[in-house]
């Protein structure tokens, strides 16, 4: 049975009080339907430990949306693994391009925070993806092999069984514009093998997540992607009855 994850990443969005009401509205959805899909949702940094609550003894995850690589310190401003472990986090965003592009993360600071990340038991959701420039210069594959290699260095294959990538062409990421589905099946293709060249075979299990502009009118054909194994969605996660469809498309490529 193929395996789904659809993630909603929050990201600079929502008062405490918009957030308690969106977890509350998804709460409400999952209790009632009870998705196969795994749900998670990543608000903000000051909204976890509400959120946690909310959520608490059902099948929807907290993540958070970054971490700091050190578990503890002098380091005014950031978040470590084991404070988001303590808010009852499951997983955390690494990598995304907004990231690397606005924070100048670099695939060395990011292998860094990945590997934090798994030592306290948080699962990394690794985001890839090529620029717009990257893409038009044929060089897709060149760039998410070189965000693999240098983001999974030093992880063992125990290790790779708890990540999850995302795919997310940055050209896509907002933009309402979504790479079409031949150019989603072909990445996710390449990731996959390129795992499984690298890891071996347990990597045909590994979660690729598609992200950019995924959203409930385009879910259905590229969730329906045999590599793709659910979204980390932006925008359409801040409106529940837009995620939930999404999480219901999901449900139909099971």
């Amino acid at each position: 049975m193929k395996r789904m994850l659809i993630a909603g990443n929050w990201k600079m969005h929502k008062t405490l009080k918009e957030a308690e009401e969106l977890a509350s509205d998804i709460f409400n959805w999952v209790e009632t339907n009870r998705p196969k899909s795994d749900v998670a949702v990543c608000p903000p940094f000051p909204f976890l430990h509400t959120i946690s609550k909310i959520i608490a003894g059902t099948k929807i995850y907290l993540g958070a949306q970054n971490c700091y690589h050190e578990p503890e310190g002098a380091f005014t401003g950031e978040v470590s693994p084991p404070m988001l472990v303590s808010v009852g986090c499951k997983f955390v965003i690494i990598g995304h391009s907004e990231r690397r592009t606005y924070f100048s993360e670099n695939d060395q600071l990011i292998n860094a925070k990945i590997q934090a990340a798994l030592r306290f038991n948080l699962s990394p959701i690794f985001c890839i993806g090529e620029t717009l420039q990257e893409r038009q210069e044929n060089r897709t594959y060149e760039i998410v092999e070189r965000q693999i290699k240098i983001g999974l260095n030093n992880i063992s294959i125990e290790q790779i069984r708890n990540i999850v990538i995302a795919y997310e062409p940055v050209w896509a990421i907002g933009t309402g514009v979504s790479a079409n589905t031949e150019q989603i099946d072909e990445a996710h293709r390449f990731i996959r093998k390129l795992l499984i060249n690298t890891f071996g075979p347990e990597c045909n299990d590994t979660l690729i997540l598609y992200g950019g502009s995924l959203n409930s009118k385009n879910a259905k054909e590229i969730l329906s992607l045999p590599d793709v194994n659910g979204g980390l969605i932006g925008k359409a996660s801040l409106d529940s009855k837009e995620f939930t469809k999404i999480i219901e498309y999901a449900e139909q490529s099971i």
